[in-house]
């Protein structure tokens, strides 16, 4: 992959705005973690206003790869893409506190930053009350594996096209998480361990060709309504893996309007 590709994949940003996205507040590079190599850190986009209201709930953008290999093949750390970038940008637009992060090892990380979050909402200004995590493609399998350790505080995950659970008779996210170098934490989880009063928006793009990931949406779902789990699902048929970015239509736009309905909704922002 050229240097050109990598500066386009990693500045390219989601294909939908809101007014106000321009005049959130960052909080750059707070430190979160300490490791061998040194401190981890975070970034928190808030409200323009947030100063001025009751605090806002948070929204964990949770990724599945170490930044060592997005370094190598993005040119740069997830939390510095654009698409991360915009989408908390647009959660901070939106009233709520969006939060991107830097990890070497993605699940104990994710956990890592999903601790700091809940333990330090007050000094952060955040409600650790209500939080809830956003994940795609192949970070998919970190943030379920966070929702099975029943985090308090965690109210709902959005899920957008990405890898879910292996069952007993499939190897397709396994199988992708060797092939692609994504972390798959969740591989002995079932849908049994999921919390059955956590609100799940789910995403699939209908012409995905990453390969087996729709099927292991399909199956979710099917075990998820059988389990009578709190789902909300949405199939945009003609969208390609990525729509956010790469597909510039209406329906696109719409989807990711209801991401964001659905998150101010849950999370009660008024």
């Amino acid at each position: 992959m050229t240097s050109t590709q990598h500066e386009h994949i990693s500045k390219k940003r989601i294909l939908y705005t809101v007014p106000g996205m321009d005049n959130v507040i960052v909080r750059r590079d707070h430190e979160y973690a300490g490791r061998e190599t040194g401190s981890l850190t975070m970034d928190l986009y808030y409200p323009a206003d947030a100063g001025h209201r009751a605090l806002p709930p948070a929204v964990v953008f949770v990724t599945g790869f170490s930044d060592a290999g997005a370094q190598r093949m993005l040119g740069c750390k997830f939390k510095d893409m654009g698409s991360y970038i915009s989408w908390a940008e647009i959660v901070a637009a939106s009233g709520m506190v969006g939060i991107t992060y830097e990890n070497m090892e993605p699940a104990s990380d994710a956990q890592a930053a999903l601790d700091h979050v809940r333990e330090h909402a007050s000094q952060l200004g955040i409600d650790g009350t209500r939080i809830a995590v956003w994940s795609c493609s192949g970070n998919v399998p970190t943030a379920l594996s966070l929702l099975t350790r029943r985090p308090a505080g965690l109210n709902l995950a959005v899920l957008c096209y990405g890898y879910m659970l292996d069952d007993e008779k499939t190897t397709s996210v396994a199988d992708a998480a060797s092939r692609f170098g994504f972390a798959n934490p969740a591989a002995t989880n079932t849908i049994e361990d999921l919390p059955p009063d956590l609100a799940l928006f789910i995403v699939r793009a209908g012409q995905d060709q990453m390969p087996g990931l729709n099927d292991t949406i399909d199956r979710f779902l099917h075990r998820a309504m059988k389990a009578n789990l709190s789902i909300t699902f949405v199939n945009h048929a003609a969208a390609p893996h990525a729509f956010d970015v790469y597909s510039d239509d209406q329906t696109s736009r719409d989807v990711i309007a209801q991401i964001l309905q659905f998150m101010r909704s849950r999370l009660a922002v008024t």
